[in-house]
């Protein structure tokens, strides 16, 4: 059987991307190899509780109505309404280090008064460094690697300023240890401090739900544990995909979400003499409380914490299973709901925490079983120092770690932001192979869908 596109993964790039083509008579087919949809963000149900995968926030918020910025340009080129993702906004958030605490909210000029409360002598190069992120093209997929530290250090002299400026969007969207690149952090800062965070009280199964359902109804083929286990390709060109069951199917064009090393990966059929793309490093575990009273109840009021225990922050790869020092807090109930009691997950908190990718990966299943008692307590004793004391409220819990995001993504090290090196342009050393997604280097969940979408446009649309 031939199809016009086949795309690897029913994630959000997938889907965004399939929706695009579709819309313009593309027969297209998105293989999944899982049982349900989502990829990196996801949902699942666990002792009668909801929950989703990786969804803290939704970034690059707008306002229903508005015209310009990469929400509406999403909506309008999946021809969705506002009203399909229900995006509510947050309350407010924080970055919280030793001796600073910064407030943010979607209106960025809390950020700036904020900075010119604690750091009056940098606020002057904050404005300045803001201009320069607003007039910079991110959208331009030829950008060559610039160092986003250097460049913020010549607006911001204070070290704790900078580090608590790069440590939301590090742990949001950073795949590289210590540093960005400049357009991988201006993306970021925009869609956190300029645009700001959301999300739908009924969470991501809302968003996956209305995309699955237009793709369908523009009559797109989805087929679930429809693993790929070989891309096809002859003279150098792809040509199709050979599932883990053998079913064959062939097309024209062939994108994958699947990540750069886990495509290179599926083409390795025929003897290729170029080295392997370069795996990410960094990975989480999370921890989810559910509680008894809302977190608001407790005393609980931020949206998001990003916090740091350390006097420099330091986003890298830890040699124990997991570093303590930073992390996120989130509560999914704090986003200015008409009704908290909606929230699809209930009364909730997650922690997010670094973690040691070998050390989880390579555990026995007794072994691993042992280590997440162990650093589960450990993980809430530091999360319960930074917020209202809830210990007491807590009625279920859960965990994953590298190995859980390996298991259900295939990323390798399950590394949740993919490879340090992304592909911006989508080019793979095959013609007619694509990468959208993590990979590509769009960041976030709008982010993703926007990769999916303008890998489409560039490589099919255009050329039709």
């Amino acid at each position: 059987m031939k199809y016009d596109t086949i795309i690897i993964g029913a994630g959000l790039s997938g889907l965004a991307a399939g929706i695009r083509l579709a819309y313009y008579d593309q027969n297209v087919l998105i293989l999944e190899k899982h049982t349900t949809i989502g990829g990196l963000n996801s949902f699942y149900r666990l002792r009668g509780r909801n929950y989703d995968v990786g969804l803290h926030a939704i970034t690059n918020y707008a306002a229903p109505g508005t015209r310009t910025g990469p929400l509406a340009k999403l909506l309008k080129q999946l021809r969705l309404r506002w009203e399909d993702f229900n995006l509510t906004p947050q309350k407010g958030s924080a970055v919280v280090f030793p001796e600073h605490r910064l407030q943010f909210t979607n209106d960025f000029q809390v950020l700036q008064q904020e900075i010119a409360e604690q750091f009056p002598d940098q606020i002057d190069g904050f404005n300045k460094l803001t201009f320069e992120i607003e007039q910079f093209d991110d959208t331009n997929l030829n950008q060559p690697y610039r160092s986003a530290r250097e460049i913020v250090q010549r607006y911001i002299t204070n070290s704790t300023l900078e580090d608590m400026l790069f440590c939301p969007l590090m742990f949001y969207g950073s795949p590289t240890p210590h540093d960005m690149d400049f357009c991988q952090f201006v993306i970021m800062f925009k869609s956190i401090f300029l645009q700001g965070f959301a999300r739908p009280a009924e969470g991501i199964r809302l968003i996956l739900k209305n995309l699955v359902r237009k793709f369908k109804s523009l009559g797109g083929e989805l087929k679930l544990r429809g693993g790929v286990a070989e891309i096809l390709q002859k003279d150098g060109k792809a040509y199709g995909v050979r599932l883990e069951d053998g079913t064959e199917f062939e097309c024209d064009v062939l994108l994958s979400s699947a990540g750069s090393l886990e495509t290179y990966r599926l083409t390795q059929a025929e003897e290729l003499t170029r080295p392997e793309p370069e795996p990410g490093a960094l990975s989480f575990i999370e921890s989810i409380y559910a509680l008894d009273k809302m977190p608001t109840d407790l005393g609980i009021d931020e949206t998001i914490i990003f916090y740091n225990n350390a006097p420099r922050f330091n986003y890298a790869p830890c040699e124990e299973p997991a570093d303590l020092s930073s992390g996120i807090i989130c509560s999914p109930n704090n986003f200015e709901y008409d009704n908290p009691e909606l929230v699809k997950e209930g009364a909730v908190l997650r922690a997010t925490v670094i973690a040691n990718p070998a050390y989880w990966m390579n555990l026995s299943e007794e072994a691993y079983r042992a280590a997440k008692e162990e650093w589960f307590p450990r993980i809430l004793d530091k999360v319960s120092e930074k917020v209202a004391p809830f210990r007491e409220h807590i009625v279920d819990t859960d965990m994953f770690t590298p190995k859980t995001i390996w298991r259900f993504t295939g990323h390798a090290n399950g590394a949740v932001y993919g490879a340090p090196v992304k592909h911006r342009d989508g080019q793979t050393h095959l013609d007619n192979l694509y990468l959208c997604g993590t990979d590509q280097g769009f960041l976030g969940i709008i982010g993703s869908m926007l990769s999916g979408i303008s890998i489409a446009n560039l490589y099919v649309l255009s050329r039709m």
